[in-house]
């Protein structure tokens, strides 16, 4: 895990007991360093945490904060999945190599997609103050990433962007935004 300070590394791994502690210390902007003090590990200071073996990456902080070496060491040190967690953190070439690597690669407009749809779903119930739990909000949106994931799985096959079962989101994605832009379009009387 990382912030702007630095990479914080566990080899023990995190359990939910120093996971909440990280949210707590973030929500207090607190640096992610004091997590040494408290459960050991190591702290990497002005250091990415792209330099460690692992298989998912999920760079969720600002645009352009991955570029084609940190994809490059990604890829030597294993990583299978990269998900942007944040609006385009990866630059075209990191793009590029990680897909030129079969890195398999989820699009922030598709896998960042969540925070809107929660925002879609509260204004929703507030608009007709219809209030719903945790577990129900949690549900909708399990069902909402699952619908994502499969019409950017489902564009990519049919429109040949697979190649062996690697699956293109980055093309299904786009392909599925297009169509939907133009759908509405067309329902508009805008395009025929």
């Amino acid at each position: 895990m990382s912030d702007s300070q630095g990479t914080l590394y566990d080899e023990a791994g995190l359990n939910q007991e120093k996971i909440d502690w990280l949210k707590a210390q973030k929500a207090k902007s607190k640096p992610l360093a004091e997590y040494v003090d408290v459960y050991g590990g190591e702290w990497f200071a002005k250091q990415k945490p792209w330099q460690f073996k692992g298989d998912i990456a999920i760079p969720s902080a600002t645009q352009n904060e991955v570029n084609e070496e940190d994809a490059k060491l990604m890829v030597e040190n294993g990583i299978t999945y990269v998900v942007e967690g944040a609006n385009m953190p990866l630059t075209a070439e990191a793009i590029d190599y990680i897909r030129l690597h079969r890195v398999h690669y989820a699009p922030g407009k598709a896998a960042n997609a969540g925070g809107v749809a929660v925002s879609a779903l509260e204004m929703s119930q507030n608009s007709v103050r219809q209030y719903k739990s945790f577990e129900q909000i949690d549900l909708r949106l399990k069902n909402i990433m699952r619908n994502i994931h499969d019409c950017a799985a489902d564009a990519s096959e049919q429109y040949g962007q697979t190649d062996n079962g690697y699956i293109n989101y980055m093309a299904g994605a786009n392909i599925v935004g297009f169509k939907r832009v133009a759908d509405a379009l067309v329902a508009y009387g805008i395009l025929n």
